[in-house]
């Protein structure tokens, strides 16, 4: 295994007049699993295909290890990277057999019939698939197929596995079974992964490390706890988790985590100048006696508790979690336990 990187990738294309990806810089640490986050359009997926050597980079290089993958000079064939790739779609040939499709990398490597058969069976182990060996994909259930996409994956015995969305098409059951499985690949394979995805819940069960993602650039880099608890700037505290994002009279000093004393002080003198962003976390919201007055806008039953919208006396918006109802229109007492200043 070697440690995978990328220095000021870029990647423009000739019907747009801005970078798809711009100046890209990140280290994915030998054996961790990041996972590049951000909505549809940010690059991130332009990123995965430059990685695989799908797309050739308008700029900067990507190293794996002392190698140089691509740069301005250079360009491995994807067939040379010894990386693997999942697809959204799973990509698997219809007439072939589970063990032939997960087989076939190593038969166009010219890899011995003994020895296939031998990391095959291997394979098909490590994703619980040994009794579907002999079936064809349209025999196999979403998740299952997804099994053998990953299967296809641990029997070349990448250094790098590429995931492209592949979660995106099976319904809640089964993507918190593959996360499940994905988890469980990892440790088992030991390889370097990189995983796109536009579900920050996604991001944050998987992966060692989290890469968000706008319009081209990596705004923050970090394991998933340090994203969520303390995210850089505005854009990275509105796409992780489900807080809002308000203005308050700027706290004292340089302190950015405001604990419940501060936040009350602040609520109360809402308009002084200067202002700042503070993020509040829907958890850190209490319906509660003797906090700030709130309107009720919508509460929404989720099963286990309500998901509440709270309009401020100044009309900002603020989320919480209740385990009583409340009723739209009437006017709640409201406590903040926490807030982040961005």
């Amino acid at each position: 295994m070697a440690q995978l990187s990328l220095d000021r990738l870029s990647k423009r294309f000739a019907a747009t007049d801005r970078a798809a990806v711009d100046g890209v810089s990140l280290t994915v640490r030998e054996g961790g699993f990041l996972a590049l986050l951000g909505p549809s359009g940010c690059g991130k997926t332009t990123v995965l295909r430059m990685i695989a050597g799908f797309e050739q980079p308008t700029g900067g290089a990507i190293r794996l290890g002392s190698r140089v993958l691509a740069d301005g000079e250079v360009s491995v064939a994807p067939e040379h990277r010894n990386m693997a790739m999942v697809f959204q779609s799973y990509a698997l040939w219809p007439h072939m057999s589970v063990a032939d499709n997960v087989g076939y990398p190593l038969k166009v490597r010219r890899i011995a019939t003994e020895e296939r058969r031998r990391r095959v069976a291997s394979a098909l182990s490590a994703v619980r698939l040994e009794p579907y060996a002999g079936r064809r994909p349209a025999d196999l259930s979403g998740g299952q197929r997804q099994r053998v996409a990953l299967a296809r994956c641990l029997v070349t015995d990448p250094d790098v596995v590429l995931l492209d969305e592949p979660l995106a098409n099976l319904d809640r059951h089964l993507r918190q079974e593959m996360e499940e499985t994905f988890r469980e690949f990892h440790q088992r394979s030991g390889a370097t992964m990189v995983y796109v995805t536009h579900d920050q819940a996604e991001a944050m069960a998987l992966a060692t490390d989290v890469a968000v993602m706008s319009e081209g650039k990596v705004l923050q880099l970090a394991t998933p706890q340090e994203i969520y608890a303390r995210p850089e700037g505005r854009q990275v505290g509105m796409l992780i988790g489900q807080g809002a994002v308000i203005k308050l009279p700027s706290p004292a000093g340089d302190t950015r985590a405001l604990t419940e004393d501060m936040m009350g002080t602040l609520l109360r003198t809402m308009g002084a100048e200067p202002v700042a962003d503070v993020l509040v976390r829907p958890q850190d919201v209490e319906i509660a006696d003797g906090g700030v007055a709130a309107r009720v806008i919508s509460a929404l039953f989720e099963g286990e508790r309500y998901a509440v919208k709270l309009s401020l006396p100044d009309g900002q918006m603020l989320r919480a979690f209740s385990r009583l109802p409340v009723r739209i229109g009437e006017t709640v007492p409201v406590l903040v336990r926490a807030g982040w200043r961005l």
